[in-house]
């Protein structure tokens, strides 16, 4: 480990520390490698003054020990040297990221740690003059204690000395050296010149470029899919195409082709949707063949997520400030310093922010840090030149392509700030398949204690308190008045009629039978009546009951609340238009800043207070009568763990496509909705197309959509085997996780087990970790390890051999090609919970074909997660003896579904996975 001359690397002396699934090896400070248990390792680690280790909270957790304080966690020097950079968070993942080599067993890995602190404090050192920041930040975290400082400002020639006389701030202060972005000129309309299927399939092998592989499936795909790019003919009519393509048919590339001829032809952005923000990411990463230059790239693409995603530099400038009262908190500001400097577009959930720097650094100086709480005050924020939202939002109505998110594009359409029918005429969904249940997030109701305090902090404020920038309506709206007696009237009312909302300490409250106003009081005959109906009380899980003959004591409470509500609404839209007012008659007076923001203090009134309110006050009216037919009402109390935490009434549209169709389908031009899994596999071509219809809103279109289907070109009946387990109790946890055991030991790794409850998920857990473990094999859990789904997912990923377990969040968002996914096993077939809203539909869509539908579609998607090219082989299991025949339609034609014992399963895996 040479290091050049003018380069003092001095790693501080401390022992390194790894901790496998059963036993730990420990590096001491005289170089002596020692296998320890787990729990001798974590007393040593309680005693140590320091140690070398990666990720802190994952590495305590393993060994049942608080998180140490002072700890050398290789990720936080990794997120300083590297910025904006990932890594997996793992021994192997430090070596392949720094190009080091690779630990090959347990007893390898501290040295291998003390490699990659050698190795980035030499790559500090080598690019500190090209890094005039490193020395700022790095002495703002030194002098709020960071363990790394000294060494960190060793590598980089500073003075420790010179470095404590500065203010405790100095450093953090990022936003002074962001570019600002400028305003331009409004772009021209869209075009209406369509996509010729031949220029599709042209546009695709210029993508492909020469000597790609032949693929005549996605060359069909894209030809067929360009009829959702043709110009639009009669209002309301939009050209919409349901496509189905099969796993390794090349859809991505398949619909960026037409889609990014169309944007370039009729200069205007289409938006690419997807369900998850992985899913965003990947289709960036594709948009790398059609703009190779990163430059040309960042003009032409854009990626678009809710306020929430982004980190807020008002908020961190605030954080910064209050360094001078907690110094402590300059470690996580200046590494969230260093990744602002240098992020693509301040994206910090799925972007270039490593996902694990949120379980080092806690959410209150990470995630917290975003705007998540609508309190944006816009130009009169003095980063707002700077915003990365505001970067974004004007990026995407001249960029080709925005990659964005269903929950994203259907309250921006509901909202009319899609521009439908203007700019933004072409949408496509990919993921179609879980339209459905976008629509229904988007376009439902939920009148809580938890959304109803939030509406009054967001309008009161923090009422005397002066935790962060909650300022209230007034504080942000009052110096945009105009002087207007009327509106400062308005704006009063509101606030006074504000009082009637649950406040701080609600739920104690509740808890404590004394609640204060009308919304706590509903609130309170509401967690009443549900604990007196619902069924499980004394388990861990939420509760809900039928929002029906509901009692006098519920009745009185709702009608209470209903007037307050009323009397909120009412000045909440006499302020509005006041205010909008003033963009008329002062038209000639106003600067561009101040009316941006009246603009926008107007949109928030109507979208955050007045339509929220409005559909309370409706669901508080049905409650005296019936609840329409269009809709579902029902009491929930929201637990964790058998915790109260929020109680409410929700309302949910019975076919939440309808508004989808209404407010999104039919305003545009043009909409193509595809995914592997449209159609459930019924075995009934036509059944199969008009579900698909009903799940995605076509039905609700005057001429319905075009139908295409790109089967999929992999071999499945040679390259995967299914088997259905019939002689395990899927009602006892010890057969169950008995045979997950051996499953994962047949298949060495690379196993994903999927679990439909998450104690069913922990309970399979805990028995089985030390076995795997001595079988070499690394565990990992989804609820269980102290680290977040995505960054298991990357490590489940790059370790080939390990294996995760983990629920529906898990099945949706893991893309493993290769051998570090060659085994599924679910336990138990995946029905559709029996809640009161699935009530509704099943008796709406079609009783048990619509569960079958459902449950076929679910184990469609798991089984796809197995073949992601074309050398791929895999093995589906499923834990349940009462899997229906019907069912078998999810999986690819020509596979056989073998119903076997456990014994035959754990042997037909090994022979079919080794052989």
């Amino acid at each position: 480990m040479s290091t050049p001359s003018h380069i003092r690397v001095a790693l501080p002396a401390a022992p390194a520390l790894v901790a496998g699934m059963r036993e730990a090896a420990w590096l001491s400070e005289e170089g002596e490698i020692e296998r320890l248990s787990l729990k001798e390792a974590g007393r040593r680690l309680r005693r140590a003054e320091a140690c070398y280790l990666v990720h802190a909270g994952a590495t305590a957790a393993r060994l049942g020990v608080e998180r140490p304080t002072r700890g050398f966690d290789l990720l936080e020097l990794f997120a300083f040297v590297r910025p904006a950079r990932f890594c997996v968070p793992t021994p192997r993942g430090l070596a392949e990221a720094l190009s080091l080599p690779m630990p090959e067993s347990l007893e390898d890995a501290p040295t291998g740690l003390l490699r990659a602190a050698h190795g980035l404090l030499t790559t500090l050192g080598r690019e500190a003059g090209e890094d005039n920041q490193a020395p700022r930040i790095a002495g703002a975290m030194a002098r709020g204690g960071w363990i790394w400082g000294p060494a960190v400002l060793s590598a980089l020639g500073e003075s420790e000395e010179a470095v404590m006389t500065r203010a405790a701030a100095s450093g953090l202060d990022v936003w002074r050296r962001l570019k600002e972005w400028s305003e331009q000129a409004p772009p021209p309309p869209a075009g209406d010149h369509g996509i010729d299927p031949s220029d599709a399939r042209r546009r695709l092998a210029e993508l492909l470029g020469d000597g790609a592989e032949e693929r005549p499936g996605q060359a069909d795909y894209a030809s067929a899919v360009s009829a959702a790019f043709a110009p639009k003919m009669t209002e309301g009519h939009p050209n919409m195409v349901l496509a189905e393509a099969g796993t390794g048919v090349g859809k991505t590339l398949g619909y960026i082709a037409p889609a990014s001829l169309w944007a370039e032809r009729n200069e205007a952005p289409v938006w690419l949707s997807t369900y998850t923000r992985n899913l965003q990411h990947q289709i960036d990463r594709e948009l790398d063949r059609l703009y190779p230059e990163e430059e040309e790239k960042r003009q032409r693409v854009v990626v678009r997520k809710g306020r929430e995603n982004y980190l807020c530099l008002l908020n961190l400038e605030e954080a910064a400030a209050g360094v001078q009262v907690n110094g402590a908190d300059a470690v996580p500001l200046g590494l969230m310093a260093r990744w602002a400097g240098a992020t693509r577009d301040g994206d910090m959930t799925g972007g270039d922010f490593p996902s694990w720097l949120t379980d080092l650094l806690g959410p209150r100086r990470t995630s917290g840090l975003t705007d998540r709480r609508g309190e944006c005050i816009f130009t009169a924020c003095q980063h707002y030149k700077k915003c990365y939202i505001e970067s974004g939002i004007r990026k995407a109505r001249r960029a080709d392509l925005v990659v964005a998110n269903h929950a994203l594009v259907m309250v921006q359409a509901a909202r009319g700030q899609l521009d439908l029918g203007g700019r933004t005429t072409r949408l496509v969904f990919d993921e179609g398949h879980h339209v459905f249940d976008a629509a229904d997030s988007a376009f439902s109701a939920y009148l809580s204690g938890l959304e109803t305090a939030e509406l009054r902090r967001w309008l009161r404020g923090h009422e005397g308190r002066s935790r962060g920038r909650a300022r209230g309506l007034k504080a942000r709206a009052e110096d945009l008045l105009g002087g207007g007696e009327a509106a400062a009237e308005a704006l009063e009312q509101v606030l006074d009629a504000a009082h009637a909302l649950p406040g701080d300490g609600w739920m104690a409250r509740l808890a404590e039978s004394r609640p204060q106003g009308a919304g706590e009081s509903f609130l309170a005959a509401l967690h009443a009546l549900v604990y007196a109906r619902a069924h499980g009380r004394d388990g861990p899980y939420g509760l809900e009951i039928e929002a029906a003959e509901v009692g006098e004591p519920v009745l009185e409470t709702a009608r209470a609340l209903k007037q307050k509500l009323d009397r909120l609404i009412q000045p909440a839209e006499r302020l509005a238009a006041l205010l909008h007012g003033r963009l008329d008659e002062e038209a000639d007076d106003l600067d561009g800043a101040t009316r941006v923001r009246i603009e926008q203090v107007c949109r928030s009134l109507k979208h955050r207070l007045v339509d929220t309110v409005k559909a309370w006050s409706d669901m508080l009216l049905a409650l005296d009568g019936e609840t329409p037919a269009a809709f579902v009402d029902w009491f929930a109390v929201e637990r964790i763990d058998g915790r109260d935490i929020d109680v409410g009434m929700r309302r949910h549209w019975v076919d939440p496509t309808l508004p989808f169709a209404e407010t999104v389908a039919a305003p545009s031009h043009g909409l193509l909705v595809t995914s592997a899994t449209l159609t459930d596999g019924s075995g009934d071509a036509e059944s199969e197309w008009r579900s698909a219809e009903a799940r995605t809103g076509a039905v609700h279109l005057p001429e319905g959509a075009i139908r295409a289907r790109a089967p999929s070109p992999f071999d499945y009946p040679n390259h995967t085997r299914v088997f259905v387990v019939n002689d395990v109790r899927k009602d006892d946890l010890d057969l169950v996780a008995a045979a997950y055991r051996e499953l994962f030991k047949a298949s060495g790794g690379g196993a994903l087990g999927l679990f439909t409850a998450i104690s069913r998920l922990r309970g399979v857990h805990r028995r089985i970790a030390g076995p795997l473990d001595e079988a070499g094999l690394t565990l990992l859990g989804q609820h269980v390890d102290a680290l977040n789904l995505p960054t298991l997912i990357e490590i489940f990923r790059a370790e080939r051999d390990s294996c995760l377990l983990g629920t529906d969040a898990v099945r949706d968002g893991v893309d493993v090609p290769g051998e570090s996914l060659r085994l599924i096993v679910f336990d138990r077939v995946p029905w559709p919970r029996p809640t009161i809203l699935h009530k509704a539909r099943r008796k709406h869509f079609g009783a048990r074909a619509y569960d079958d539908a459902l449950t076929r579609l679910k184990l469609k998607q798991a089984f796809g997660r197995l073949v992601r090219q074309q050398e791929d082989r895999g093995v589906f299991v499923l834990l349940d003896p009462m899997m229906p025949t019907r069912l078998t339609g999810a999986f690819p034609e020509g596979v056989e579904v073998q119903r076997v014992g456990l014994r035959e399963a754990v042997r037909g895996t090994r022979e079919f996975l080794t052989g």
